[in-house]
């Protein structure tokens, strides 16, 4: 139970699978103690940059992505522009990414059920010297930061 006030900003840097160093991204947990925090909610937030895009990925999780200004959102089979204010419903297991087709930064915010993440990337942002790795899978411990690939 708290309220965290601001985000610690890091570049999107240190994933193979999703290199983007002009976007920024901040992870927000519950950081109570451990019998009195919430567990099983946390918040991605995301600043991608102009030109940038969320690799087309899936989780095991749902997932909502609520969004702040305009781009290109690939939910499955369909891809349609989205505008400030909308918001993304994505059931476990539908591949789904996000476009930067705007003309400045594009915040949005994404709330998962657990603060540990399965995702496996079906395209790639690849960080330099992966170029030729295939897509990868893990599961993301955003209250520790410890990655497990499968």
């Amino acid at each position: 139970m708290s309220i965290v006030h601001g985000s610690h900003w890091d570049p999107m840097v240190g994933d193979p699978d999703d290199h983007r160093p002009q976007s920024s991204w901040s992870l927000v947990v519950d950081p109570g103690v451990a019998d009195a925090r919430v567990d099983d909610l946390a918040v991605i937030r995301e600043r991608i940059a102009v030109g940038d895009r969320i690799p087309l990925h899936v989780h095991r999780e749902d997932e909502v992505i609520l969004v702040r200004g305009p781009g290109r959102f690939r939910l499955g089979e369909a891809t349609e522009t989205v505008e400030d204010g909308a918001v993304v419903f994505i059931p476990a297991g539908v591949p789904h990414g996000l476009e930067n087709d705007g003309a400045t930064p594009l915040p949005i915010e994404a709330v998962f059920p657990t603060t540990r993440i399965w995702i496996r990337y079906v395209e790639r942002n690849a960080a330099p010297g992966t170029e030729l790795d295939p897509p990868g899978a893990g599961t993301y411990d955003l209250r520790t930061g410890d990655v497990a690939f499968d």
